[in-house]
């Protein structure tokens, strides 16, 4: 592959072949989008005409300038940014990626392609081959399997409905083709926006290259620069787009069952938490709500006054969720479906007929979500739930799953061409050749659930305009952080699934989506009492924490394993909900920057090998790292502590003396404890225990500050939901001499609804003086102080 033609723009650079072509732009500082177009003739085109490509993942930007020049007696053409250059040789077809420093970020080593005629519609593969350097660590990939460094696997993405899934099954539901390549402390960013089934070999077959190949006709890509991971995921969630700020009762503890039959069953588990004084939050009704199972309706025999209920729940503090399937059920006089048929808004199989197959109804329908029109649609069909009271929706099964097929094999038989793909299905989905308006399942299948959360999200907004929408979904895209929370999908009560909860959630949030959680603990299976502690041990810092099991396991509610497991359960319950304050400012961070709440130890020490390696372990923010244990009848947990000075922080306070980073620790983990350490000049915001949220402006406030030459924190309020008045608190410290000098200063409208202050300050000698707290007392070493709440300076003299 060559090529021997350039077309140059301002913003448009395009390299062309005989019948292949390399199209550049950048839409982002320090972003490059490479189209690779290896089967070009396939249509026909004006000249020098590239076909028009959609995208479902990335928002739209501006056009950034290029720069071009000739380098190698013309035989190299170089196109750059300030951030980043690219290297291409025209007589092999190849590029290479550096950073402004000059350093090599990766490089092509070719690609390639072919699109074969076939029936009923014409098959292509489009494969990209990059070098990777056996140094080269490789994170992300979204919601997969296996360690956090994924050098040495394979993945396919294919959206897909695995019950049950095990430590080493893929694919699973979501499919995000986006990674980070890590190599002697930088990082750089490869996302692949393609919709078609795809697959990656992470150096697994060759060692020294990572393959990548679609079963579309292009690869169209992005390539992000560094130089630290956080740089490359701020780049990669800016181009494809940041969480909303979720409303803060989505924080608070959730419950859920496949199984709840009736209100009556519902009532009863908001009754057994509040009389057990459990916080909570949130609980969710699963398929049974529905009569028929049929999307939109109620079992008025079983869920006789849905407004009543909610309206009961909410005096309680609590809100509750509905699940959502896409199945419509094919029954005529069924509103839903009439509207559905009549507008044209279901797929259709290759014959033109309405697709028919069986999930939860039966026969079921599919609305076609790649259309505007059908999400128009669908998102005004929330209008009844959310005037019933409902406050959320949890979209499920949009893989799209279906059990079976009824008229999916309604292709003609012709015996002009080998129709590989006729009727095709993967999996329990649509076959491949379904139809989806002018497009094929096998094109848009890993963006149906994408479409939905935006139906549903867009509906919402529409529909209750001063509220922030809430939905939950199993499937998902690139991009589905811009409307959803996700869940990692069905897990079983495993201790490898408890572990590996870990991993899939940092993946995640490397991959764009903070907002996050695996159900506690597993939906499958029967767990014991130590399980649903040191797993909700491990939910407390999942910014989605719900607890969610399934017909024939065990009830799963914290009373139902007796003590000690209730009143441990509890205690760390009420944990989350003192750490709320950090969490809400954490998950307004994302809204900002796109960083992830949980985040690996190794996006803070690119550097440090093990620091990558310790990924049963991760930072909840910048300076907290947290070490649960993961393994059943343990009493000790080893982690690896990174750089810094950091304080043993174990139950939310000082546990111990201060221990230099860089060294592997032993800490004790009775069943109640978790181990946990606060970096030197890193800080955290707690508030006080409570039944269930109210307001993100918080009346009690304790900041837990370990004192470093520099101190830097944040803090985040409002009023919880909504879109009115916020505050930002920017706290910094700093050494002076012999004084500790902390300074606050505040941003925003929002009055507060607090008069003092505590601050707890760690790794300080008792102090000669202090200046402007209202009292201190030195106590075991802590410093502790009330000050106003509008404090603005404090003066530690030592």
């Amino acid at each position: 592959m060559s090529f021997d033609d350039i077309s140059i723009e301002s913003t448009r650079i395009t390299f062309w072949g005989t019948r292949t072509a390399l199209e550049v732009r950048s839409p982002l500082p320090g972003v490059l989008r490479l189209r690779h177009l290896p089967t070009l003739g396939h249509r026909e085109l004006g000249p020098r005409e590239l076909p028009p490509k959609q995208s479902w993942a990335v928002v739209e930007h501006r056009e950034l300038p290029l720069s071009f020049r000739r380098e190698e007696e013309g035989q190299v053409a170089v196109v750059s940014t300030e951030e980043v250059s690219l290297e291409v040789r025209l007589a092999q077809g190849t590029w290479r990626l550096r950073d402004a420093s000059g350093r090599e970020l990766t490089r092509c080593e070719g690609f390639s392609g072919e699109a074969m005629t076939d029936y009923p519609v014409t098959r292509y593969r489009s494969r990209i081959s990059l070098h990777s350097p056996p140094d080269e660590a490789w994170l992300g990939f979204g919601e997969k399997v296996g360690a956090l460094d994924k050098r040495g696997m394979h993945f396919v993405f294919w959206n897909t409905d695995v019950v049950p899934h095990h430590p080493d099954t893929d694919p699973l539901y979501q499919s995000i083709p986006f990674s980070l390549g890590l190599r002697d402390g930088v990082a750089w960013g490869f996302f692949l926006d393609e919709s078609w089934r795809m697959e990656v070999d992470v150096a697994s077959e060759d060692r020294s290259r990572v393959r990548w190949e679609s079963f579309g006709p292009e690869l169209d890509t992005y390539l992000f620069a560094g130089p630290m991971p956080a740089d490359v995921v701020r780049r990669y969630t800016a181009l494809t787009g940041r969480p909303p700020l979720p409303p803060l009762w989505s924080l608070g503890a959730q419950q859920s069952r496949w199984g709840y039959e009736n209100a009556e069953e519902i009532r009863s588990v908001i009754r057994g938490y509040r009389t057990r004084k459990l916080p909570l939050d949130c609980v969710y009704l699963d398929i049974d709500y529905m009569e028929g199972y049929k999307v939109w309706t109620w079992d008025r025999t079983r869920y006789p006054n849905p407004a009543g209920l909610a309206s009961e729940a909410a005096s309680h503090g609590v809100r509750l969720v509905t699940i959502i399937d896409p199945g419509v059920k094919a029954e005529p006089g069924y509103s839903v479906y009439d509207e559905a048929l009549a507008g044209d808004y279901l797929v259709r199989n290759d014959r033109g007929n309405v697709l028919l197959g069986e999930v939860w109804p039966k026969p079921a329908t599919f609305p076609d979500f790649t259309r505007e029109p059908v999400r128009k649609w669908w998102g005004q069909q929330h209008r009844g739930l959310m005037e019933a009271g409902i406050a959320g929706v949890w979209n499920d099964m949009n893989e799209p799953a279906c059990f079976r097929l009824i008229n999916g094999h309604e292709t003609f038989s012709i015996i002009s061409a080998p129709a590989v793909d006729m009727g095709k299905v993967e999996g329990p989905t649509l076959p491949h050749d379904a139809r989806h308006g002018d497009k094929r399942h096998l094109e848009v299948h890993n963006v149906y659930a994408l479409g939905m959360a935006q139906a549903a999200y867009e509906g919402l907004r529409e529909i209750a305009p001063e509220r922030r929408p809430f939905i939950l979904t199993r499937a998902g895209f690139a991009g589905i952080q811009r409307y959803s929370a996700v869940w990692t999908g069905d897990n079983s009560s495993y201790w490898s699934h408890l572990e590996l909860s870990i991993s899939m959630l940092l993946g995640l949030g490397l991959s764009g989506v903070s907002f996050a959680g695996s159900d506690v603990p597993g939906f499958m299976g029967h767990a014991s009492g130590e399980m649903l502690v040191r797993w909700t041990q491990v939910g407390i810092f999942y910014p989605l924490l719900r607890n969610h099991s399934a017909k024939g396991t065990r009830f799963q509610e914290p009373w139902r394993f007796g003590e000690p497991y209730l009143s441990l359960t509890r205690e760390w319950l009420e944990r989350r909900y003192r750490l709320l304050p950090t969490l809400y400012t954490l998950m307004h961070e994302s809204a900002q920057e796109g960083l992830p709440a949980l985040r690996p130890l190794v996006m803070y020490a690119p550097g440090d090998a093990e620091a990558l390696r310790m990924d049963d372990a991760f930072l909840f923010g910048k300076d907290l790292l947290v070490a649960p244990v993961v393994r059943q009848a343990r009493t000790r947990r080893h982690a690896y502590l990174p750089e810094g000075r950091w304080l043993p922080f174990s139950d939310f306070g000082q546990s111990g003396e201060v221990v230099e980073g860089r060294q592997h620790v032993l800490a004790e983990a009775p069943l109640g404890t978790v181990p946990m350490w606060l970096r030197a000049g890193g800080a955290l915001a707690l508030t006080e225990p409570a039944l269930h949220t109210t307001s993100a402006n918080w009346a009690r406030l304790t900041w837990h500050i370990h004192a470093a030459p520099r101190v830097e924190a944040r803090l985040y309020e409002d009023a919880g939901d909504g879109y009115g008045a916020s505050r930002v608190t920017q706290l910094n410290g700093e050494w002076a001499g012999d004084r500790f000098v902390l300074e606050r200063r505040t941003e925003g409208a929002l009055p507060l609804a607090r008069e003092t202050e505590t601050l707890c300050v760690y790794a300080l000698s008792a102090p000669r003086e202090v200046l402007g707290a209202r009292e201190y007392r030195f106590e075991d070493g802590v410093l502790l102080l009330e000050v106003e709440a509008g404090w603005s300076r404090v003066e530690v003299r030592l």
